[in-house]
């Protein structure tokens, strides 16, 4: 397999690891978006939220939250702003499952998202609301 994510998880590719559980890794993101920003992956390759895992997402999640708040409190950052993407429409680059954590500070000039805010079709949000309950899976 010629995944990036694999290659650093086997130590095949350096990186600066803050985290290196049974499940997990986290390390810094040598591209930062900010000062601080990280990745939380989880070891086992799956490419994205459809292919993970209930207890490896779970893991990875519980990594996330923890990374962050250290972070968090190291830089002083003002917020977090928590990423996952998922498909090359979505922007996904690496097709390995992978949460980025991006310190925050008021008027740094990230932005805060990539779409335009404007007012949705009611009617249309309620019937795709009713669609999607109905093909939830239950959870297990």
């Amino acid at each position: 397999m010629d995944c990036i994510f694999c290659k650093i998880i086997d130590g095949d590719i350096p990186a600066i690891k803050v985290l290196d559980e049974e499940l997990v890794v986290a390390f810094m993101d040598i591209n930062p978006s900010n000062q601080g920003h990280m990745l939380v992956v989880p070891k086992n390759h799956a490419e994205n939220i459809f292919e993970i895992s209930e207890s490896e997402l779970a893991a990875t999640v519980k990594a996330v939250k923890r990374c962050a708040k250290a972070v968090k409190e190291v830089l002083n950052a003002e917020g977090i702003t928590i990423l996952q993407l998922n498909g090359k429409a979505s922007d996904q680059i690496i097709p390995h499952f992978h949460i980025h954590i991006i310190p925050r500070w008021e008027n740094d000039g990230l932005p805060v998202s990539t779409w335009e805010m404007k007012t949705g079709d009611m009617e249309e949000i309620n019937d795709i609301a009713r669609k999607v309950k109905k093909n939830i899976t239950p959870s297990s």
